[in-house]
Parts: structure tokens; sequence; C-alpha cells
């Protein structure tokens, strides 16, 4: 455990990309930051949950924070410097080393930790920042509205302590420090009533939240058995069958999330594709018809013969969602028993891939499949951590609705617009197969606006929100959620603290006054941080 000091400027609870971006943000203006993470690495969903960036189709022109594509640049130069890349691979400026159709930036996760610990570093070196990973939250004081301090413990030593600061943002992946520090919050599908949108129930659903994934990385050596021992759980995971789904869950079938037909899937590891024409456009292509290249984080073709044996292709399809029980608002045990039965399904899936799966030659099963535990960095292959989709969500100021940035509804006036604006983003509204046994929800989206008002909760006076804990619906968590737009939502939580530690106010204050939001967003933009999109940018 990283020495700390007992008061810093910010705290900031959770590792993944909006807490990142918040630390980064904050330090870089000098204000002395604390970050903590429960696994043992920085980036959630990016690395240590193993899920490449969904994007947007112009994230490569515009769309992002100057930070997030230091990163994503950072990234590329990884491979450039370090890896055998051919000349025709190194030469191109829109490098995607794994020539995933997923992203136009599939990669490994430690490629993404490696730039996340390089950006950090000046300010880790100069102390202005420290990082204690392994470390997760149990408990919070607070005085009134305000969070006086968060204790964390390690979860290598079992040793308490408590951290107290100005500000504290909550970046964990399910909200953990809303209960803790008494924040109001929703969890799970609102009302219509409530709402408006016309997506929602007539009533609300609280553990009604999205499939949580369990992702891992493998490649395929012909001729070589790497088959993993029968899973415990086989039998009842081969024979689950939604009515919906068309098949069982453990197979290539799946529904189509945008249409709801039943879809049917093939895989051919090492397919031999070009790699360099993939475009990775999912306004164009979903590109998910043979799933090996779907969602591949290396395309051997791209370096030099003999680099790499095989492709890697990183698993995280529909076929892995476990939403069998919420594991929000659970006992501990329970939160647990869910967490083991999630690997069971997903390491389920892979013994079916290597042992009974239907291969386009009428054969069964590929036993040359190997789990790259190495590209997890973990002992079992599995993900270092689970890929939650939805978390606690704050009671926020401005609560982003279906109706603000659904297509279909805005039609041609575009996304909500926000004077508030703190970032921009774009996802289409993208809900998974739910515990409360929803089908997919896909529909268009425009590109929208961050308000300020969804990272500030209602009552609570200097805890700020800087992941899937924002203030969004149960249906607009669906395009929130993803890789760019955390980003852009953890840095403005650390500019926001920044603009309050500064001119002696209060978010709520600052919300409340056009002027001061006129300050932030000078801030914002002076960092590099984008407001509006082009007027001539609609959704798909």
């Amino acid at each position: 455990m990283t020495p700390h000091d007992p008061r810093v400027d910010v705290l900031v609870v959770g590792g993944g990309l909006g807490g990142v971006a918040a630390a980064l943000a904050a330090a870089r203006h000098g204000l002395r930051v604390h970050l903590t993470e429960e696994f043992d690495w920085l980036g959630g969903q990016l690395t240590s949950q193993g899920v490449p960036p969904d994007e947007h189709p112009w994230i490569e022109e515009f769309g992002c924070t100057a930070s997030y594509r230091e990163l994503r640049d950072g990234i590329r130069d990884h491979y450039r410097r370090h890896y055998p890349l051919t000349d025709a691979a190194r030469a191109r400026p829109d490098l995607n080393p794994g020539a995933g159709w997923v992203s136009k930036l599939c990669h490994e996760p430690r490629a993404g930790l490696a730039v996340i610990e390089a950006m950090i570093a000046p300010h880790t070196a100069s102390r202005r920042l420290t990082v204690d990973l392994r470390a997760r939250p149990v408990a919070a004081g607070t005085d009134g509205d305000a969070v006086t301090s968060v204790t964390l413990r390690s979860l290598e030593t079992g040793e308490e302590y408590t951290v107290e600061a100005s500000y504290v943002i909550d970046a964990t992946e399910t909200g953990e420090l809303l209960p803790l520090t008494g924040t109001e919050y929703v969890t799970g599908f609102e009302s219509r009533a409530e709402t408006g949108e016309p997506s929602a129930p007539e009533n609300a659903q609280p553990e009604n939240v999205q499939a949580l994934t369990y992702c891992f990385a493998v490649d395929h050596l012909e001729g070589e058995d790497h088959t993993i021992p029968r899973p415990e759980r086989y039998e009842h995971w081969t024979a689950v069958q939604p009515e919906y789904w068309g098949a069982p869950i453990i197979s290539w079938t799946a529904p189509n999330p945008r249409t709801l037909e039943t879809s049917h899937r093939h895989f051919s590891p090492n397919p031999g594709d070009d790699a360099l024409a993939v475009t990775a456009d999912q306004s164009k292509d979903p590109g998910d018809g043979n799933l090996w290249s779907f969602r591949r984080i290396i395309a051997r073709d791209l370096f030099e013969p003999g680099a790499f044996a095989s492709d890697i292709c990183l698993i995280n399809w529909p076929s892995i969602d476990y939403f069998e029980r919420t594991t929000l608002d659970v006992s501990e045990q329970e939160y647990e028993e869910s967490l083991d039965d999630a690997k069971q399904l997903s390491l389920s899936m892979l013994h079916w891939m290597q042992t009974e799966a239907p291969r386009p030659d009428g054969g069964r099963g590929w036993p040359g499949l190997r789990l790259r535990a190495d590209v997890m960095g973990t002992e079992d292959g599995l993900a270092m951590a689970p890929y939650h989709r939805e978390s606690r969500r704050i009671r926020g100021l401005d609560t982003v609705r279906e109706q603000d940035v659904s297509g279909e509804i805005r039609g041609d006036q575009g996304a909500r617009s926000y004077a508030d604006s703190v970032g921009i983003g774009m996802y289409r509204i993208d809900l998974h197969p739910s515990t409360g046994g929803d089908n997919y929800i896909d529909v268009p989206a425009e590109p929208f606006e961050i308000p300020l008002g969804m990272i500030i909760p209602q009552r609570t006076t200097n805890l700020l929100a800087a992941c899937k804990n924002v203030a969004t619906t149960h249906i607009t968590n669906g395009c929130y959620r993803l890789h760019p737009v955390e980003w852009n939502l953890g840095e403005a939580a650390g500019l926001l603290a920044v603009h309050c530690l500064g001119a002696g106010t209060t978010p709520h204050a600052t919300h409340a006054s056009p002027q001061q939001v006129s300050d932030l967003q000078a801030l914002l933009e002076a960092d590099g941080v984008e407001l509006r999109w082009p007027d001539t940018v609609h959704g798909y």
C-alpha cells in the first residue's frame, strides 16, 4: 500500500477510465489527489475488464476530449515502438492492432494499462497523485450533507485507513460510495410514470439490471489440445435457453440487438482476412458475422511473420452475458456467488467451444483454443474484473432520459442541448438482456451532450459521480456507459473540483450560476474538452 496523506484535495475512489481521467484532471492543475482501485490494474473496462473501446464512427476526427485522444494515440504509439509491425501496418495513422470490427482501436488490455501508467507517471513522481491498488471503500464519514472522509481496506493486508478530502469522486463500477455516504440513488428500471420514457415499464423494477460479463482471451493453435476441465456448472449453462433467445445461450445463436430476430453467427479462427481492410464502423456494418474477428485484439498478419502464432480474440459475446440475478444491493455472499456463477458461464462457453461447438467443416470443437491468462493478467484466465454494464445511479440535478437523446423521438431536432454542457458523447441506446427477463433494447440515439447536473447529486454537496453512476435512467445508461463518455465524465468531475476549490464555490452553486457555468466551461475547453457537436453530425 502506497504511503498516503491523511487529507487531500480530491479523493477518487475507483480507477476505471472515469477515475483515471478525474485524477489526471485534478493533478495537472496542482491539486493533491488520492486515487484508489480495487484491482491490480487501472483502466477499468479498457484493461482489467478486457473490453476494447466502444466508440462512435467519428472518433478519429472529433468527439472526445484531448486527454482521451492522448490515450488513444499513446496506445498506437506503444505498438509502433515496441512491436514488430509490418511496414504497411506501421504506416497506418489509424492503426488497429487487432483489426477487430467492434472498434477502430482493438488492442490488448496491457497496452492500455501501459499508456495509462505513463500518463499518470509525472503526477505520481511529484506526489501530487497517490495511487492505491487493491483497496475497497468500506465506510464513509459525513457531516450533514457533506462527505468528510472515506475509509478503505487493503485487499492485500486487511489494513483499514481513512482519507479526508475536500471533494470525493465516486468512480467505482457500481456506485459503491452512494450507500456508504447516504447519497440518494436509484437502481434498475424506473417506471414510465417517473421518467416519461416510452421504453420504460409501467412499474419500477429496481432489481432489473443489465447483464454483467467476465471476458476472456483466446488464441488458436491447430493440432494442439488446450481443452480446459469441464466446469462444475457446465450442464446448467448449456441447458439455459431464455424464451426470447431462439437457442441455448451457449451457442452461435442470439437475438439481433436491433431487430430482436434470431441471428446465427459463425466462428472461424485465424480466417486469413485482410486485416488492413477492416473499417470498424458499426454504423455501416456491425461486423459480428464471424465472432472471431469481431473483438479480435491481435491480428497476426499486421505483425512480422512468426511474431504471433495466432490472432488473439477477446470473448465478449451475448453467450456469456450473466443475467440470472442482480449484483446490486445484495449481501457480500450473494455478490460473490453471482460472480462465481458468471465465471462458470464464461468457462462453460470456452469448454463448449473446445469440445462441442459446430465447425464450418462439419466437425465439433476446437481443442486448439488456448485460454490466454497472460493477456488478462489472472490465474484463472478470465478478466481480472467483471464488466458491469449498470451501476447504482445518483439522483442528480439533471437526469438524462430517453426522450432527451432518442433519434426516434427527437427527429430532426437532434439531442437535447444543455446550457451547462461539460462534454459530448455518442453511442446507440444499447441495453443488454437483463435480470428482469428483458431482451435487448437497442434504438438509435443522436450525438448528445453531457449536462453538468448529471454528475452532481441532488443533496450531497461534495460528492461527484464519474462512472456509470451518473444521473442517467436505466435506458439512457445504454449510451452513457462507454469508454470515451466515461472518460469525459471523469474529466468533467475532476475539473469541477478544480473550479470549486479555485473559486471558493460549490458544485451546486456552480450549477445554479450561468457565470460560474461559463467559467467552468472555459476551463474545460482550455483543457481540450469539446462541449458541442458539429451541426452536420447525426445519429445511427
